[in-house]
């Protein structure tokens, strides 16, 4: 049996993970680290011999399909685009958090239940069968809330991780409903067959809308985003980098999955996503202006984030602009990078001033003053993620809103523009509470956190490096992520009829 190349990289995650398990029971005593973290390590690596064959093949055929029974699975440029982040991130936060989690127990079971959230994700985003998509996303849910809850002995992180489970489990119903009322009209779930067979009906339209609201939990659409700030702010620091920069994403490409089957059924989904687009980046800056805790700040932010990629998806839908397509993706992959390494960064400081000493408790903007003199690449680490995700020139960030700015001018439709400027003022006004935040970190004066901290190890600084470095380099050089970003708003545009 002939199995491609991107099958691998959805089944090695997942084939690892008794072994991640009981490699983990190999730990000799407290204080040392867990075996499973090198097994998990191991397995991620392996899966980029897959990934590097996957993306030649997708960038010569454009789309690679395989099917196993009732399983069809679909690989093309939104995918390669979703498995690199996954992928990426994913790897340099199993290397980060060796230190982060030195003291933990548990460790076999946080190192096995990441991994398989890895899978998952790229399964996924490979779906093109709806009843599949649904699978994956419910796994995804288990699997992130499991690691939502991994601190469980603490009253705060059984409250996250409940309200994370129960928010999911609401939407996971919505979104199961909705592919009832897509099988009763349309007689399948093949999304191919879908979008043939979809004429303009009730029922299609109130699909998508259980969709738009399933899936909108997941992706943290305001007002569906209040298990986001709690999730992230509790969850270990590496699992809130995968949440803001790869989970929400995924929920995001799950909606536009479905969607894309109902494509023909109204012309109301771009203007619908513009306008949550605008409502998510006014909710998120103004909840993040007020935020005393650096992890909810950065969990509040990424709902903005979430509206500038919908801004640059509604206005591919609504109006078929290649420019914005591609910015939307560019975008989903410069937060991706951008909030791993906000958080990771946070997580250093948190592991230095807090986690090293016993305690649990939160990282306030306040207990970070001198940080950057103490921890000098941690906190330059830190406040690039900070100017990227503001905007500000020559980082990534700057370069991917730019991108779907431009795309909403070039349509020259009144209220794209408007929103358009609605969504540049946002990003300047996220100066507000970033810019405070650098500034904090740069005092002269030293917070006693930071006079008695402790030292931050290599093994979490190597990937915070590699990240800024990225950051930087994307901004500068934008081109260099268009074989990944190309074939993502090609896909985007094809699955939309453009």
């Amino acid at each position: 049996m002939n199995i491609p190349a991107f099958v691998w990289i959805i089944l090695i995650p997942l084939l690892s993970l008794p072994l991640i398990y009981l490699s983990g029971h190999l730990r000799l005593r407290a204080g040392k680290r867990s075996p499973a973290q090198l097994v998990a390590l191991l397995a991620l690596l392996v899966c980029w011999l897959p990934f590097v064959q996957a993306a030649r093949q997708v960038e010569e055929t454009g789309q690679i399909s395989y099917t196993l029974g009732t399983i069809s699975l679909c690989f093309d440029g939104i995918s390669l685009l979703l498995s690199a982040v996954t992928l990426g991130l994913g790897t340099l936060v199993v290397l980060f958090s060796g230190s982060y989690l030195s003291a933990e127990l548990g460790q076999e079971k946080y190192y096995a239940m990441l991994v398989a959230m890895i899978g998952v994700m790229i399964g996924l985003g490979c779906a093109c069968d709806l009843f599949n998509l649904w699978i994956w996303f419910e796994a995804m849910a288990i699997s992130s809330y499991l690691l939502v809850a991994f601190y469980h002995q603490q009253e705060l992180s059984l409250e996250a991780g409940f309200k994370y489970v129960m928010q999911s489990a609401l939407g996971s119903v919505l979104v199961l409903l909705g592919i009832g009322l897509v099988l009763a009209e349309t007689g399948t779930t093949n999304l191919d067959q879908i979008k043939a067979a979809a004429l303009p009906n009730p029922l299609l339209l109130a699909a998508g809308g259980l969709f738009v609201a399933g899936f909108g939990v997941k992706a943290a659409l305001v007002p569906l985003h209040t298990w986001l700030p709690d999730a992230h702010s509790q969850a270990p620091s590496g699992i809130s980098a995968m949440l803001s920069g790869v989970v929400i994403e995924a929920g995001l490409i799950a909606m536009l999955r479905s969607l894309e089957g109902l494509a023909g059924v109204t012309h109301i989904w771009g203007p619908l996503l513009l306008g949550l687009g605008a409502l998510n980046m006014l909710v998120g800056n103004l909840m993040a202006f007020r935020q005393v805790q650096v992890k909810r700040l950065l969990a509040y932010s990424s709902l903005a984030h979430v509206g500038y990629m919908l801004l640059g998806l509604g206005i591919t839908i609504y109006a078929g602009n290649a420019d914005a397509a591609q910015g939307s993706m560019f975008h989903l992959l410069n937060h991706g990078l951008m909030k791993g390494l906000a958080f990771l960064a946070a997580g250093s400081l948190l592991y230095a001033l807090t986690l090293s000493a016993g305690a649990h408790s939160p990282l306030l903007i306040a207990d970070l003053s001198g940080a950057g003199r103490r921890y000098p690449l941690v906190g330059l680490a830190l406040s690039l993620a900070l100017l990227g995700l503001a905007g500000l020139p020559p980082l990534a960030g700057f370069m991917s809103k730019w991108q779907i700015f431009i795309s909403g001018f070039e349509t020259h439709d009144v209220w794209i523009i408007a929103l358009v400027i609605f969504a540049a003022l946002n990003s300047v006004f996220s100066l507000a509470y970033y810019t405070p935040l650098i500034n904090t970190i740069y005092r002269r004066k030293l917070s006693a956190p930071v006079q008695f901290g402790a030292p931050v190890p290599a093994t979490m600084t190597l990937p915070l490096a590699g990240l800024a470095l990225l950051i930087l380099l994307v901004g500068m050089w934008p081109a260099l992520t268009y074989w990944l970003t190309s074939p993502a708003g090609s896909a985007l545009l094809a699955a939309f009829g453009n």
